[in-house]
């Protein structure tokens, strides 16, 4: 468990299936989990400062928010448009486009790879959390796109989510959360407008 800003705490988990570092956050004063994994000390870390709720950007970010629901009664919250995944009962409530979430963070809908593709807009922390559209890989390298085998239509794809992605510069922001990739505290606004090809941006 690291702290990246005051109040928010980072770790990486490796994903058993794909053998790739996974990232999630915590919101302390908010007592807010987005993409939660269970970090490698286990639950513990959480006792006296237990998660309300659990922010997803899609809905395959699901990943261990059944065992803090169990654990902590912590809300998962996914946007709705991915509720057909969840079939086996799993303890989600769902969001729409512009919601304002637990924690006082904002959903921005950003689709292109998936209808749910969500960014959390996080005001009090200067942060914006991002899901599979935009990647840090390796996990400290520059912003990227995930590999086209995994978009139906990757230059339609990329278009659309260089738009979306463009939207957020309205935003105030200047920390990135991704969820592939390491966080990127600091520059980020002006790191997002030259990946999608605005320039620089201001603060």
């Amino acid at each position: 468990m690291r702290a990246i800003l005051p109040g928010v705490w980072h770790w990486t988990t490796v994903h058993e299936r794909h053998g790739i570092e996974i990232s999630s956050y915590f919101l302390e004063a908010e007592r807010v989990l987005i993409d939660p994994r269970v970090p490698d000390g286990g639950l513990d870390w959480f006792a006296g400062r237990e998660p309300v709720a659990a922010l997803l950007t899609n809905r395959h970010h699901y990943r261990h928010s059944g065992r803090f629901a169990e654990r902590f009664g912590t809300r998962v919250l996914c946007n709705r448009l991915g509720a057909y995944e969840f079939t086996h009962g799993e303890p989600v409530e769902f969001f729409g486009a512009g919601d304002e979430l637990p924690g006082g963070v904002r959903s921005l809908q950003i689709g292109g790879i998936c209808p749910d593709e969500t960014a959390l807009h996080v005001p009090a922390h200067g942060a914006i959390a991002v899901a599979d559209g935009l990647v840090r890989m390796p996990p400290d390298g520059p912003l990227g796109f995930v590999p086209d085998v995994l978009m139906d239509d990757p230059p339609r794809t990329k278009a659309r989510l260089r738009e979306a992605y463009a939207r957020l510069l309205d935003l105030d922001f200047d920390t990135l959360l991704p969820a592939h990739g390491r966080p990127l505290v600091g520059g980020a606004k002006a790191a997002l407008a030259g990946f999608v090809g605005t320039g620089a941006a201001g603060a």
